[in-house]
């Protein structure tokens, strides 16, 4: 079964989404409102299952040649003592790859060589679609109008579409988190690939890359919308006591690379990841919490489930019935797992619920934390074709 498909957003689900159905034969168009398609924003890991879905669409191998494993590292207090370690020899031999590290930016850009530039649409943003046809979606373009057999809403956690598709949903939700992040100027000594330290209501992290520069990130409870007129002072004046290299970290940073933004997640799921001929995707379809590492993950998950359903079935009907059936049992039980994690972890303020959850880190087997990382990363993608 071939077809045409428009993708509504242009970010990492979105791309994956295109490259899966060119795979299959469909011709695709990628609608993206950004004038341009700037390769921005911090770093991100990928788990196994994320790598996985990556290598069915074929881009695996440029991913990885472009990303640092994750062997080293875990999680730790404030004053620098360690609460687990990670161990990703041990999440390699049993799943083949560890966790691995890249700028977002890399990974957008990698996604983006892998499709012909002509079926890219830059500064064009679709707010609705007719789906009064029974066999095709209209979808109104600033220059027009085009008809597609699919449209694939990958538009975000605000997506305009999932509104317009099922109205009663209350969309999405504020965490109580906000997040800063930013890449370093230039390369930091490490002495781990990845750590998460937490505090009362705060965690500051970090993800090396291949080129010695690093991502960091500090995630606070906080009420929404709040700004500093100078993140990085705030972030000193906040972090500055926490043990290395958090201070070293920020000194590494431009105060015009920080990013600021408040953490939304779809606390109500959604009843189906499609309507008609639409499918949702993405933070579109499940957005959840940061907690796991498993948002681009679950997004590239989505991106080969449906390019394999509609490789597998005989119609577009029958197609998205198998992906919403596969996608939405999984990426919404990863959605309520990270909001957990994120409350017995970053979240947690009070002074004796934080003792009692890292004594217990502290007493877990060895094996905890990756059986933890397996329950989520231990994924096999379906074939495309």
């Amino acid at each position: 079964m071939g077809g045409s498909a428009v993708v509504v957003g242009g970010g990492i689900g979105g791309l994956a989404a295109a490259i899966g159905l060119r795979l299959i034969g469909w011709e695709v168009t990628v609608v993206e409102r950004a004038a341009a398609l700037a390769d921005v924003g911090a770093g991100i890991s990928l788990h196994a299952n994320g790598l996985r879905a990556l290598d069915a669409l074929g881009v695996g191998a440029a991913v990885r040649a472009a990303a640092r494993p994750q062997y080293t590292g875990g999680t730790r207090t404030p004053g620098g003592g360690w609460l687990a370690r990670m161990d990703g020899a041990a999440l390699e031999r049993e799943l083949g790859t560890p966790i691995v590290g890249i700028p977002r930016a890399v990974l957008h850009r990698l996604l983006r060589e892998a499709l012909p530039p002509e079926c890219l649409v830059i500064g064009s943003e679709v707010t609705s679609v007719d789906t009064s046809f029974p066999e095709r979606v209209r979808v109104p373009l600033r220059d027009g109008a085009v008809d597609a057999d699919l449209v694939v809403a990958a538009d975000g956690v605000g997506s305009r579409l999932r509104a317009r598709l099922f109205p009663a949903h209350p969309g999405p939700a504020y965490s109580g988190s906000t997040v800063l992040r930013a890449i370093t100027e230039h390369p930091v000594a490490l002495r781990t690939d990845f750590e998460l330290t937490w505090g009362k209501g705060a965690e500051f992290g970090h993800i090396a890359f291949a080129d010695g520069r690093a991502e960091w990130h500090a995630v606070l409870n906080s009420p929404p919308g709040v700004r500093h007129a100078d993140a990085l002072a705030a972030l000193r004046r906040r972090f500055g006591d926490w043990h290395d290299p958090i201070p070293a970290l920020l000194d590494a940073t431009r105060p015009e690379a920080v990013l600021h933004h408040d953490i939304h997640e779809l606390v109500t799921p959604l009843p189906a990841f499609t309507a008609g001929r639409v499918a949702l995707l993405g933070d579109a379809a499940h957005a959840m919490t940061p907690n796991l590492g498993q948002g681009a993950c679950q997004a590239l998950e989505d991106a080969a489930g449906l390019a394999a359903a509609l490789a597998g079935e005989p119609t577009v009907e029958s197609a998205l019935t198998r992906y919403d059936a596969e996608r939405r049992p999984r990426s919404q039980s990863v959605a309520r797992a990270a909001r957990q994690a994120g409350r017995i972890g970053q979240q947690l303020s009070h002074p004796l619920a934080i003792a009692a959850r890292n004594t217990a880190l502290r007493l877990a087997p060895s094996r905890t934390a990756v059986r933890a990382i397996l329950r989520h990363a231990d994924w096999a993608p379906p074939r495309l074709g």
